[in-house]
């Protein structure tokens, strides 16, 4: 019983520690859902006071298309519905990464070309570390474009790629 204990006790500093860390970069790898062949990777990067977000998507139909940060970091469902609504811990309307009210995972759009590429660089608020942290969140790409007005989603469509933003090392 006293094993058990202290194992207990030595898996939850761990987990305290882990979730403590202030984490300067961030990755995610998207697999496809929905039965699209959308793929990419992200990566995030603390750059001062922001947060610099780089994805690089492929098989996506041309035209733009959702990309949103989820609330659950759970990309088990074949249509990503595990990963939850948008990340949202202010409650705020849904919008644009522009706009003065939106969710914390309000990314926009991506745009992908004639051969289905797209490729983002966008640089804004938001946080690596703390009560409002984006690890262990999910990354979406939507079949559509987002509108960037309507809640929830910007009528952006199915979750065709979905992944788990993890700390980098």
């Amino acid at each position: 019983m006293k094993t058990i204990l202290i194992s207990l006790g030595m898996m939850c500093a761990l987990a305290t520690a882990v979730h403590g860390q202030d984490a300067t970069k961030a990755i995610c790898k998207l697999d496809s859902k929905s039965g699209s062949k959308v793929t990419g990777m992200v990566t995030f990067t603390k750059s001062g006071d922001d947060v610099q977000v780089v994805a690089d998507i492929t098989g996506l139909t041309p035209g733009k298309h959702g990309f949103h940060i989820h609330d659950k970091g759970d990309c088990s469902a074949p249509d990503a519905a595990s990963a939850g609504a948008h990340f949202n811990p202010t409650q705020q309307h849904h919008g644009g990464p522009m706009t003065a009210e939106h969710h914390g995972g309000d990314l926009g759009n991506l745009e992908a070309d004639a051969s289905g590429k797209a490729h983002l660089d966008w640089k804004g608020k938001l946080s690596l570390s703390g009560a409002n942290s984006i690890i262990g969140k999910s990354v979406l790409v939507h079949e559509k474009e987002d509108d960037l007005k309507t809640d929830p989603s910007g009528n952006s469509g199915a979750r065709q790629a979905c992944g788990v933003i993890e700390a980098a090392k």
